[in-house]
């Protein structure tokens, strides 16, 4: 397969996004012709977004080990990364000063897709990730961008995936992480070959493979040794939310927010239980002093999402990365309909 990877969490390095360089290594044995495009810097927690009004501007990258190789520009940026399929030609993958759903569309549309003279194949499925974190249930999805570059992938006709790697102890590589991405793209493989068949070979069922319409398929695999001895599950998104309906700290006029990198690192401690007690939403402000200036950072509280997940029991995404298995969950790239939508409204 022609195999179109993205991310959110930017360029490959141990604190911010560790996994890609593996995970595409992993393709490319697999036999797969892998095109790579990512944003440039660390783009987590933004879900689908487009940015209005700003220049964005593509580059090609070599990715670490790499070195450019004889052929032209023009060459290099238009075709795929590694052999596989594809042939022994290296090619750099793309940086977007954008975010991952920008780079779904632009690796769609401007850099892989087939070319006239069809040198290049069609991208056969999108693989966003794998991210660094969980994307389990509703609260963690509807802000990853992990799921936004899939979910835009998706509206633009193609088959998409979202992978995402839940740690436990911010292991970062090793046989655990060499375990993971082998079973990812074995998941992946399924996923994109099933023609319809569950896994019981069922053209019917709960494990029906399915695409068009929207379809995607939301995956996270636990970073646990022996993972992939564990099961795959079909799972449900868990409908779930911030109990204290904000996530906010509020923080000291003389405090300064880490850039996104530095606050991501720290997010992820707090995902792995190094980080100790979560930041609460700081001193209330007294009603007279409320319009003052005042000084605010994201900071999301996963005890909400891990205490939400032992409450609703067995069968959701995030029960079963809990219990160091594979979660598999269908959605659709659209907001389903959850009401009356038949006649007329009687003021």
């Amino acid at each position: 397969m022609h195999i179109l990877v993205t991310n959110d969490d930017g360029p490959p390095s141990t604190a911010a996004s560790p996994y890609l360089l593996p995970f595409v290594r992993a393709l490319e044995r697999a036999g797969h012709r892998v095109s790579v495009i990512i944003p440039d810097s660390q783009r987590s927690w933004i879900g689908k977004a487009h940015l209005v009004g700003q220049d964005v501007r593509a580059t090609a990258y070599w990715p670490p080990g790499e070195t450019p190789d004889v052929h032209s520009v023009d060459e290099q940026t238009n075709g795929g990364n590694g052999g596989g399929e594809g042939g022994d030609d290296r090619q750099p993958w793309i940086l977007v000063n954008s975010t991952p759903a920008s780079c779904a569309q632009l690796g769609l549309s401007k850099y892989f897709f087939q070319s006239s003279d069809s040198s290049t194949p069609k991208i056969d499925l999108v693989i966003s990730g794998p991210n660094y974190g969980r994307n389990t249930t509703a609260v963690f999805a509807l802000s990853s961008g992990t799921l936004g570059a899939a979910l835009e992938a998706a509206v633009c006709g193609a088959r998409a995936i979202a992978l995402s790697f839940a740690f436990f102890d911010r292991v970062t590589g090793g046989e655990i992480v060499d375990e993971a991405c082998e079973l990812s793209v074995k998941v992946c493989e399924y996923l994109a070959n099933a023609n319809g068949k569950g896994k019981g070979g069922s053209e019917e069922g709960e494990g029906r493979v399915e695409w068009g319409d929207g379809r995607l398929y939301s995956v996270n695999v636990p970073l646990r040794k022996g993972v992939s001895g564990k099961p795959v599950r079909w799972t449900s998104m868990l409908q779930n939310q911030w109990e204290q309906g904000a996530c906010f700290q509020e923080l000291t006029s003389d405090t300064s927010v880490d850039g996104a990198e530095a606050e991501e690192v720290r997010l992820r401690r707090q995902e792995s239980g190094e980080g100790g007690a979560e930041a609460g939403s700081g001193t209330a402000t007294p009603a007279q002093q409320r319009w003052k200036p005042r000084h605010f950072k994201w900071a999301p509280r996963f005890t909400d999402v891990y205490e939400s997940v032992q409450r609703a029991g067995p069968g959701s995404d995030g029960w079963a990365v809990k219990e160091g298995e594979t979660s598999i969950t269908a959605i659709r790239a659209n907001f389903m309909h959850a009401g009356p939508g038949e006649g007329e409204v009687k003021l």
